[in-house]
């Protein structure tokens, strides 16, 4: 038996013009409601379509000479993110050239990476007890006030050995969960969404390093992480070879004299912005034009390929201010393997040979560049026989060009009392990343406080981590 109220909502909500009244939809007004809602977003999306197929065949009008005006042309690329006005351009207002004060490169190990399986005490009676199947090997290397670096990073052992190889263990921050997506988060906005209002970090810094080119910041893979979201357009890119005009080979360079031609004498801030980016794009394929030689001996395997772009970049001249290298597979319940063979050794000994390679790459110019590497946290004390669970107190890696003040960076209390069965947070993780790009780029106290973290709900207190 019907309920006397659902003939009056059936015969009372008209939803549009093309579709049915509730009544029509189904016998039940829960189902009618969410069949309307389906059909109106079904609608939507039909219209989306419609509108993307028009500014498709704008774009194609234009590539070939089909008549399409300044005006039209225009209203496409304003609606939708096209590679003609995007903000990929409006950041490019310097000629390429190296920049004075270097490069920072933040390195995401997404997963949670177990910092006791790359640095720990060395004989610890917490870790003795806790993990005996996970400590690290004889063939460790000596880090300074007593602690241990696993053996998958001897490639990078001859920058320990000068002093730009240094770890700051226990670092984490209170509003951090174990859960992957909210602490990644976090740590890519450098702090909360609302206390960021949702802009990245490293987009933040970027702001106060001066003008610079299109590749000021630069994120090597298919998507850009969280910490280059903002205002400034970091472009996002596999390769350099990646970064030209979409469309047929025969059609770009007509393409590129017509948006030239497109967006001269417009009297509107786009048109510098457009001429520049399109110098910037012709930079870039000059530099793809030939197969990149890396220095002699440098090899680059697995993640080194991503740094290989970077190196291309940098050697090039392309102004690289921040850049992102994101690796994956660090979430390790089970199998974790921290001797060598195991499979966490294996990962960090990929990551190692790339950083190293990268740095001899460079040559002369790694003076100026500094590799930050942290993940989203740290694991359990104690395992839970072959692998270990979300927990905190990571360890983040610095190898920079300039030296650093000791292998073994920030504070350490031991692990006599942990928290909840965690690495305790002796280092807070915003301070590391502020003091980091702090000694990097020459900035005040202040610029790290309120420009970079401006919604931390703590005061920023800088680490000495350079010499």
């Amino acid at each position: 038996m019907r309920h006397p109220m659902e003939k009056t909502v059936y015969n009372s909500f008209p939803l549009h013009p093309e579709c049915p009244d509730l009544g029509r939809l189904a016998d039940n007004p829960t189902e009618a409601l969410l069949r309307a809602e389906a059909d109106i977003v079904a609608a939507e999306k039909a219209a989306e379509a419609d509108r993307y197929r028009t500014l498709e065949d704008l774009e194609e009008a234009q590539q070939d000479g089909r008549g399409v005006t300044r005006r039209t042309f225009v209203a496409g690329a304003a609606a939708t993110a096209t590679a003609l006005a995007t903000a990929q351009f409006v950041t490019t207002s310097a000629s390429f050239a190296a920049t004075k004060t270097g490069t920072l490169i933040h390195v995401f190990l997404y997963g949670g990476l177990d910092g006791l399986s790359l640095v720990a005490p060395d004989s610890d009676p917490a870790l003795t007890k806790g993990r005996p199947e996970l400590l690290l090997g004889n063939d460790s290397l000596a880090l300074a006030r007593g602690f241990k670096l696993t053996s998958a990073f001897k490639p990078l052992e001859q920058y320990l050995k000068a002093g730009q190889l240094g770890f700051i263990p226990a670092v984490s921050d209170e509003r951090l969960s174990r859960s992957h997506f909210q602490a990644a988060d976090a740590c890519n906005l450098g702090g909360l969404p609302h206390e960021t209002g949702g802009r990245g970090w490293l987009d933040n810094l970027v702001d106060h390093l001066g003008t610079g080119t299109a590749f000021r910041g630069v994120g090597i893979g298919s998507t850009l992480p969280r910490s280059l979201v903002g205002n400034n357009g970091a472009l996002s890119l596999n390769s350099v070879g990646s970064l030209r005009l979409n469309g047929d080979d025969k059609f770009r360079a007509a393409t590129e004299k017509a948006i030239k031609g497109l967006f001269t004498g417009i009297n509107h801030p786009v048109e510098e912005a457009v001429q520049d980016g399109m110098g910037a794009l012709a930079t870039a394929q000059k530099l793809a034009a030939k197969p990149y030689q890396p220095a002699a001996g440098v090899k680059y395997e697995g993640i080194g390929n991503a740094f290989q772009q970077l190196a291309q970049l940098i050697k090039g001249g392309a102004n690289v201010r921040v850049a992102t290298v994101g690796m994956g597979g660090y979430d390790t319940h089970e199998n974790q393997g921290t001797q060598e063979g195991g499979q966490l050794h294996r990962r960090l000994g990929e990551l190692a040979s790339a950083m190293a390679a990268f740095f001899t790459d460079l040559g002369p110019q790694a003076a100026d560049v500094t590799i930050m590497v942290s993940s989203e946290f740290g694991r359990r004390v104690s395992s839970n026989k072959g692998g270990t669970d979300h927990g905190h107190g990571g360890v983040v890696t610095v190898l920079s060009g300039k030296k650093l003040a000791s292998s073994l960076l920030g504070t350490w209390n031991g692990l006599d009392k942990l928290d909840s069965g965690d690495v305790p947070e002796y280092n807070n993780m915003f301070n590391v990343y502020g003091s980091v790009a702090q000694g990097r780029f020459g900035l005040t106290n202040a610029q790290v406080e309120k420009m970079l973290f401006p919604g931390s709900d703590r005061a920023y207190k800088p680490m000495k981590l350079y010499a």
